[in-house]
């Protein structure tokens, strides 16, 4: 230093700027260059430029003497400037004079505080620090700051939220929707009939506006002013009195009675006006109609004579439809205007730019035509042509904008001098000529010009009869020999011989294609050839595809061969089934994905396709019992009886140890009248399966159907040696019961409960067999010598019996139950269900038995406690529910239903009993509709058929009836209540499914009319 006085390290200097000394000049900031302003001319030292400031522009050391002097010239302050103001020293710039009082106040009073001039980071226009530049740390500060914010207002989001929703709920509670109010009623429109809304009558109009009374009408007196004007005729003339004639008629007397003439002609009338008679004493809003009427008129006239032609005189304008054209003009709205006047300007801009853009001038024109400006966009598309010559899409653009089909053809004339190769412009040309000579010669000389088009040959060909387009045909596929089409097509139109020359020469010239050796297999198909031939070509086809590389899919091969079977071609369907359907599929997976792909063509009603899937899986799975029965379910429902038959025959061949397979070819030569070959087929199944319990049952039910019962008995016996199970000895009961034999039925339960004593239907026949009254005189004869017939002691030991073995057999429980009524009425039949249910708890059955006993029996209360207490035990039982609705008073059914189907909608007896519901309230449709779904749903309830059946016999015609009918045959019900009293009598034990519907039908209208 100058003084050359040592500093301490640690105390610097005054004005110390490190690093000075040896060049190294340190960092400065913002606060050190101060406002990015230019300095003034005059404070500029020499050799300073403007704007210099900092440590940059200071003295080097040599010149302050070694010591780097303070500066304090930093140039003029900036416009406004307050020191101090910015670090909170307004009070001290007051005191050192540097602002006042007035100036403050000035200050604030003309600060723009607008809301407009509010930014929500840097505030009011008006703020210190609004036009500071925006830095990275000002970037991570607010970062922070709003972290900061959004992490204190998460810590309550969740409560906040909680108490919105809350509040949301309360205030819907308190103020609901009208919607909400009536969405109960809503649901409940969808069951009305048509017939029941349009009997809804009119509501009226009961608005205030009709209670009021009617106002009289005012009456102004016209002024001296109005009616000198009226007094004036069109032509400014003034009459200033009337005659008499005119002041006692007012100007509507004419000179004939009748009025039929009047002066003028018709128009004019003597009234005030002058001679034209333009003004009436009436008012002057008839004038002024007519005078704008003639102001339309006239504007309607100059509009027409500008359309005229100028040359000729003659109007181009079609004076009937004229009117009928203005309404269909679109008038566009303001937006609309505004959209075209920028898409206009910015295609233009486009076009200008770049004039060779076809695209440009096809859109410029288009928008000139959603304009209504046709002219104008002919115009645009005329320039693009001339600019864009080659381009075929403005070519088209051109023709469809014009007027006709004149111009447009001579507009398509020029666009092919230019571009004789498009394919576009001749089939555009072609589709313009009205006479079909001149189209098919605009054709054949596109033809001439592009042979190579496979779209203009095909045009061409369309438009010819069968000779000449085989000729056409001919010269095609020499110009376009890839085409596929054209060698097909010249196949199908060919001979035999031919044909198969064309495609032999087609698959030459096209290796690669299937369709051509699908399309000769078709053809020896069609002309009578064997399955050997067919099967060849498509094995060829097969290999000659795989040595050229191309890739077969399967599933598409399988869409070949369902087309082919809508052909009528089954044979190649099959031939190609047989060789594509293994392909790309695992050796443990064909089974499974081959009946995949027969469900999947049998969904799409390729039944021929289906029926060789199952042919091909059974010739490698002979032994498959799985695929035999797909296969013969296909036959039954879609094949003939002898396809069915043959199946069957190779199934049982097959699989000689299926009993159902069996089983079904018998019963289908049964159904087919052919009962000496069911007991042939059921001869082969016994030496098959000797010891099969289903076979001795089969053949002792095909005597027993046919009245052959001594056979029966026999085979019956044979199978309770050979074969014996509990089902054989209750057959064997139930066919001594139908023989009327009970002696017999009762000694062989005997026996079967010592051999099966654990089996309850043996008790349950045996006390159903005591408890049988005896029979009436004149009834069918029956043995009857065993003293336990009758006795209703035995029955009850035999139902003790069997309790004792089977206590949770329900249906003894309530046959007990039901002898215990009979004899000793409801306390003994109490006693024992309630036994019952103790021991069998959650049983609906058992609580169905003990609400009905209580209702027989008059205790209505009761049954509704047990009915209550039932539900609760068992609310999933669809039995209990459909009771309730059914005995539920007529206005509490309908909630009855409502909660039955929320807690079991797929129950098939809720369903009936809500359908009965409707039937009960003349809902037809929605009955029908829900009876069909009960069916659907378990078609093997037959009260479900029956109370369908009855429903169409007193609401529905022949054909529902017999649709029920035979829809219920072939499901063959077996449970349900009354279904199984009917059938198991022994009145109608032999009678038929459709003579048990008919039956069960009856009995429902009875107990209805009852």
């Amino acid at each position: 230093m100058a003084s050359g006085r040592r500093v301490p390290p640690t105390v610097k200097p005054t004005n110390y700027v490190a690093g000075l000394g040896r060049g190294a000049v340190g960092f400065t900031t913002r606060s050190d260059i101060g406002p990015a302003r230019e300095a003034q001319g005059g404070n500029l030292r020499p050799g300073e430029a403007p704007g210099m400031q900092g440590p940059a522009s200071m003295p080097p050391p040599d010149a302050m003497g070694g010591v780097a002097k303070e500066r304090t010239d930093f140039g003029m302050a900036p416009s406004g400037y307050v020191a101090g103001m910015g670090r909170g020293m307004g009070d001290k710039a007051l005191e050192q004079g540097e602002t006042s009082a007035a100036q403050e106040k000035d200050a604030r009073e003309s600060a723009d505080l607008n809301e407009r001039n509010f930014d929500k980071f840097s505030g009011y226009g008006g703020a210190i620090f609004g036009d500071a530049p925006y830095e990275n740390d000002d970037v991570e500060a607010d970062r922070i700051y709003e972290a900061i914010d959004e992490r204190m207002d998460s810590r309550r989001k969740r409560a906040r939220e909680e108490k919105l929703l809350e509040t949301m709920k309360k205030f819907r509670e308190d103020r609901p929707k009208i919607s909400d109010q009536f969405a109960d009623l809503k649901r409940e429109l969808k069951g009305v009939t048509r017939e029941e809304w349009e009997g809804i009558p009119d509501i009226g109009d009961h608005s205030l506006r009709l209670k009021q009374k009617k106002r009289p009408d005012r009456l102004t007196p016209m002024t001296d002013a109005l009616l000198d004007t009226m007094a004036r005729g069109a032509d400014g003339q003034s009459a200033g009195a009337l005659d008499a004639r005119q002041q006692k008629t007012g100007g509507f007397e004419t000179p004939f009675a009748d009025g039929t003439r009047t002066p003028g002609g018709g128009w004019k009338t003597p009234m005030l006006g002058g001679p034209g008679g333009t003004t009436s004493v009436a008012g002057t809003a008839s004038s002024l109609t007519s005078g704008l009427a003639a102001a339309r008129g006239t504007v309607l006239g100059l509009k027409l004579d500008k359309m005229s032609d100028s040359i000729t005189g003659q109007t181009v304008v079609d004076p009937k439809g004229y009117l009928t054209d203005l309404n269909s003009i679109k008038v566009n709205t303001e937006s609309e205007v505004g959209d075209i006047k920028k898409a206009r300007l910015l295609l233009k801009s486009v076009t200008t730019t770049n004039p060779k853009h076809a695209p440009g001038w096809i859109a410029a024109a288009r928008v000139e035509e959603i304009a209504g400006k046709a002219i104008a966009a002919r115009k645009l598309i005329s320039m693009g042509t001339d600019m864009c010559p080659d381009s075929e899409d403005v070519w088209l653009e051109a023709a469809r904008l014009q007027a006709n089909d004149a111009n447009g053809r001579s507009v398509l004339q020029r666009a092919v001098a230019k571009l004789p190769t498009s394919t576009k412009l001749w089939l555009r040309a072609a589709e313009l000529e009205p006479d079909p000579l001149r189209k098919k010669a605009v054709l054949r000389r596109a033809l001439e010009l592009v042979p190579s088009s496979v779209k203009l040959w095909r045009v061409a060909v369309e438009l010819e009869d069968v000779e000449d387009a085989r000729i056409l045909l001919g010269r095609a596929v020499e110009c376009v020999p890839h085409s596929v089409d054209m060698w097909l097509a010249l196949a199908r139109l060919e001979t035999y011989e031919n044909a198969r020359r064309v495609l032999n020469s087609a698959r030459e010239a096209i290796p690669t294609e299937p369709a051509i050796w699908l399309t000769a297999a078709k053809l020896e198909e069609a002309h009578g050839h064997g399955a050997d031939l067919v099967d060849r070509i498509v094995a060829k086809a097969v290999a000659s595809l795989a040595a050229y590389q191309v890739v077969i899919d399967r599933e598409a091969w399988l869409k070949e061969a369902e087309a082919a079977e809508q052909a009528s071609a089954p044979l190649t369907c099959a031939a190609i089934v047989r060789h594509t359907i293994g392909l790309g599929v695992e050796p443990e997976d064909r089974r499974r994905t081959w009946l995949d792909d027969a469900d999947a063509c049998l969904a799409r009603s390729s039944v021929e396709t289906a029926r060789a899937v199952f042919a091909h899986a059974l010739a490698l799975f002979p032994t498959k019992k799985v695929i035999w029965l797909r296969a013969c379910a296909l036959e039954k429902k879609h094949g003939s009886p002898e396809q069915l038959e043959a199946t069957l025959a190779r199934a049982v061949e097959h699989c000689p140890q299926a009993e159902v397979l069996w089983l079904m070819a018998a019963k289908e030569k049964w159904l087919a009248g052919d009962v000496d070959g069911a007991r042939s087929t059921l001869m082969e199944a016994f030496a098959a399966n000797p010891d099969s319990e289903q076979v001795w049952l089969a053949a002792a039910k095909l005597e027993w159907e046919n009245d052959e019962r001594d056979r029966a008995r026999v085979l019956l016996a044979k199978a309770r040696d050979r074969a014996p199970s509990a089902r054989v000895w209750m057959k064997a009961a139930l066919l001594e019961r139908e023989c009327r034999d009970f002696d017999a039925e009762l000694s062989l339960l005997d026996e079967a409960l010592k051999a099966y004593p654990a089996f309850h239907k043996f008790y349950l026949m045996a006390g159903q067999a005591c408890e049988r009254p005896v029979p009436a005189p004149g009834s069918a004869p029956c043995v009857r010598t065993d003293k336990r017939l009758g006795d209703a002691a035995a029955a009850r030991d035999f139902y003790q019996r069997g309790l004792r073995r089977c206590p949770k057999c329900a249906p003894l429980w309530i046959g007990a139950a039901a002898l215990e009524e009979r004899a000793f009425g409801a306390t003994k039949a109490r006693s024992i269900l309630e036994l019952a249910r103790l021991r069998n708890s959650g049983n609906p059955r058992l609580w169905l038995a003990a609400i009905r006993l209580e209702r027989r029996h008059g205790n209505a209360k009761l049954s509704e406690n047990l009915a209550a207490k039932a539900l609760q035990e068992c609310p999933d039982a669809g039995e209990l529910w459909a009771d309730a609705i059914a005995s539920a008073p007529r206005p509490a059914r309908k909630g009855k239903s409502l909660e039955a189907l929320k807690r079991c909608d797929n129950d098939a007896r809720v369903i009936v009993a809500v359908s009965a519901l409707f039937v009960a309230e003349r809902k037809h449709a929605k009955a029908r509709k829900w009876f069909a779904r009960a069916l659907a749903l378990e078609p093997d309830l037959g009260d479900a058929w029956a109370r369908s059946y009855a429903f169409e016999l007193v609401d529905g015609n022949e054909g529902t009836q017999q649709d029920v009918l035979e829809r219920c045959v072939a499901a063959e019900p077996t449970h349900g209540e009354l279904w199984t009293s009917v059938s198991k009598s022994l009145e109608h034990a032999r009678a038929d499914v459709a003579t048990k519907l008919k039956i069960c039908a009856q009995k429902i209208k009875e107990a209805e009319d009852a």
